[in-house]
Order: structure tokens, then C-alpha cells, then sequence
């Protein structure tokens, strides 16, 4: 089973994505990580994140070891990351990975969880269960605020906040796999939900999408 978390930037998805894979003992991949992954190698390596020759170079020589690089949630690394999201190259190096992930999730798991901004428009269309999360975007800059002075990061809310919809905008105007919600998604609107209220709701739209399953026939 395939379960496709989508949205915009501070609406949860990566909490409730995670949450649902250890309730229902699935595999989870945060597919954001993968084009924070090359912004961070493109950044570090001098590069600019916007330059389609150097952002798919990098896509396609991706190891597992940059998914840990150190800066990957830096706000540097965020917007970096939905530059290299808009080039279609990139996109498309990244597209395979992200496919057999959900296909063939690791640790024979019987399902995987995706969290990210086109899993159930592009990446899984057939996706069995669909979730799109989101909130005001005064509500995600605070979230995002928070996490930045949380980690001790030096950070003022109103530039956050116009960060915030410069990227939402970027996100939903770019031309590979603009952010929009798929025909068949549930919308999950997180502005005034608690975390537990989400994952409520949430899991109770995966519960209703899967197949029961037959009992064991005995012998």
C-alpha cells in the first residue's frame, strides 16, 4: 500500500507522514530530503541551486550519505531546495528512486509513506490513500520560526514569513509538478489542529482505504 502526504512547506506533513509508517509499520521516505540533499552538495560545492547543469549533475550522483549532511534543514538548504524542485532534469533523476521506494519499500514492509509536494500527482498517481496538508501561511512561518529558533538559529518572524510565501509561490508556479492537490486527496487543513487531532484524522482516511485482507485458512 502506498500512502502520498502532500503540501506546502510547515503544514506537518513530515510529523504525520512518520507518525503514520510506525503506526502501520511501513517504510517512510521524506522525498524533500532528497532535493535538500542536492541543494546542500550544490551550496557547499560553490554552486548555484537555480543552475539545471549543476543541480542534475549532483541529482544523479546522489549517495545515502547526504541525506545526513548536517545543514539539511537549514533555511539556506530550504530555499535551495525549491529551486533545484523547479528543474525538470533534476525531478526526473530523482523520479525512479522515489517510484521503487514506494513499489518495493525496504525492510519488506508492506507499505510505504511519501511525504512531499507531488506524490500524489506525479510521483504515485495510484497512490491507494492521499493526503494533502495545510495551513495559513502566518501559522507555517510561525512553526517554522520556532524550529529555527529552536535550534538556535538567529531568525525574525517577518522575514520567515515572506520566505515562506516566496516559496509557496515558486512551488505553485514552477512547471515540473507544480504543488496542487490531487482530485482524489483528502484536504487536511492543520491551521488550528493539534498534532494528535491530525494524526487522527489522517490515520483514520489510511484505515478506510485499506483492503481488508482475507483470514488465515486453517489446514
Amino acid at each position: 500500500m502506498i500512502v502520498a502526504v502532500d503540501g506546502p512547506s510547515g503544514a506537518g506533513k513530515g510529523t504525520l507522514a512518520r507518525r503514520l509508517a510506525e503506526r502501520l509499520n511501513f517504510a517512510y521516505l521524506d522525498t524533500g530530503a532528497l532535493y535538500r540533499a542536492v541543494a546542500s552538495r550544490v551550496l557547499s560545492e560553490g554552486g548555484n541551486p537555480a543552475d539545471e547543469k549543476t543541480a542534475t549533475a549532483v541529482a544523479r550522483a546522489l549517495v545515502p550519505a547526504d541525506m545526513t549532511r548536517a545543514d539539511l534543514r537549514s533555511e539556506t538548504t530550504s530555499q535551495g531546495a525549491s529551486k533545484v524542485a523547479a528543474l525538470i532534469p533534476v525531478r526526473q533523476a530523482l523520479l525512479d528512486f522515489q517510484r521503487s521506494f514506494a513499489t518495493r519499500p525496504p525492510g519488506n514492509k508492506e507499505g510505504a509513506v511519501l511525504d512531499g509536494r507531488d506524490i500524489g500527482t506525479v510521483v504515485c498517481p495510484e497512490a491507494e490513500a492521499k493526503l494533502f496538508l495545510t495551513a495559513s501561511a502566518e501559522e507555517r512561518a510561525r512553526r517554522r520560526h520556532k524550529e529555527l529558533l529552536d535550534r538556535g538559529e538567529k531568525a525574525i518572524y517577518a522575514r520567515v514569513l515572506e520566505e515562506m510565501h516566496e516559496r509557496d509561490r515558486r512551488d505553485s508556479e514552477r512547471s515540473a509538478a507544480p504543488l496542487v492537490a490531487a482530485e482524489d486527496a483528502v484536504l487536511l487543513d492543520t491551521t488550528d489542529l493539534s498534532i494528535e487531532a491530525v494524526f487522527e484524522k489522517a490515520l483514520a482516511v489510511v484505515l478506510s482505504r485499506m483492503e481488508p485482507r482475507e483470514p488465515a485458512r486453517r489446514t
